[in-house]
């Protein structure tokens, strides 16, 4: 049914209860309504994008319109969840994706290896999804020169990790561990929320985000196999260690009252950006703490609207070339 059989169907129904100003009134919402709705993404659900034996799936959300004849640039998004939960279905990544999409990307919401062991395939998921949007540019109408991967907290960690270490041998999929053979995990640019970004240097919190002192394990020992705190697979798994000077562009942002990981981490990864010249942006939110997406906290409103910051990043580093 078109926008406007659908109006006039229901200002049918609605006619004899109102007087011809308020009609006229209704009928104006009424469409400025089903216009939204019809603009908002469309949704793939439960795409299956790693080997065949693997249960995690991903969502691709569409925009609602593509121009004839352009290629979309792509966005992968990773949730958190401390490496051992957490899931592509978290509201914080419906708000961002939709936000993607409503701005003309292709957006995908991923599942991937979480709980004891899962380091690193956890990270060869997520290099898995960007290979994904790369071999399936042209179903999807995606430039597979174009693609970013985000992440928040433990999503935000592995965002790094997947841009910071794109195509290193070391810390890529192989064999029967990728659908997508010689297809490069490489991305134009980076978007961490507060994302753990040395493992070994995490200081635990009080609520309002102030460091006590004390260690924080870089995160829960059996996700990375780790015998201690202090365990090498922590500088490894640190993505501190893999900033170079090629490295694709990064935007930080952190809450200043968050409690779950120190705002320390984003200073660390900020500073090692600065060493090696790469470009960056570093955002600090105003009374939030952690899990918010570019709009809310607790279900209140951030203290600044992140989706033009967010947008005009990747609007600049994904722009046509």
């Amino acid at each position: 049914m078109t926008l406007e059989s659908r109006t006039q169907a229901v200002l049918k129904c609605t006619m004899p209860r109102f007087a011809p100003a308020a009609l006229l009134s209704l009928a104006l919402s009424l469409i400025s309504y089903v216009q939204a709705a019809e603009s908002g993404p469309r949704v793939l659900k439960d795409l299956t994008f790693l080997a065949p034996n693997r249960a995690e799936k991903l969502d691709v959300y569409l925009p609602a319109t593509l121009t004839a004849g352009t290629l979309a640039p792509a966005v992968v998004w990773i949730h958190g969840g401390g490496w051992t939960g957490g899931t592509k279905n978290e509201t914080r990544a419906a708000e961002i994706c939709a936000t993607l999409a409503a701005a003309g990307y292709v957006a995908v919401s991923i599942d991937y290896r979480l709980g004891d062991g899962a380091w690193p395939t956890n990270l060869h998921d997520c290099k898995n999804a960007v290979r994904f949007l790369r071999a399936h540019a042209a179903e999807y109408h995606i430039d597979p020169k174009r693609i970013a991967v985000a992440g928040g907290s433990a999503g935000g960690h592995l965002a790094l990790m997947t841009g910071l270490t794109a195509d290193q041998a070391e810390f890529e999929p192989t064999a029967n561990a990728t659908p997508y053979p010689g297809v490069s995990s490489q991305v134009r640019c980076i978007i961490d929320l507060y994302g753990p970004a040395s493992l070994l240097t995490r200081l635990e919190t009080d609520a309002k985000g102030v460091p006590n002192g004390k260690r924080k394990p870089g995160g829960d020992l059996k996700v990375f196999g780790a015998a201690s705190i202090d365990d090498p697979v922590f500088a490894l798994a640190s993505p501190v260690s893999h900033v170079a000077k090629n490295a694709p562009p990064v935007l930080i942002i952190h809450g200043l009252i968050d409690g779950t990981v120190d705002i320390g981490q984003s200073w660390s990864l900020a500073g090692a950006l600065v060493r090696k010249g790469v470009e960056h942006e570093f955002i600090l939110v105003e009374g939030a703490g952690h899990t918010f997406d570019f709009e809310f906290w607790n279900k209140k409103s951030l203290s600044r609207d992140l989706r033009p910051v967010a947008l005009a990043f990747l609007n600049k580093h994904l722009a046509a070339r």
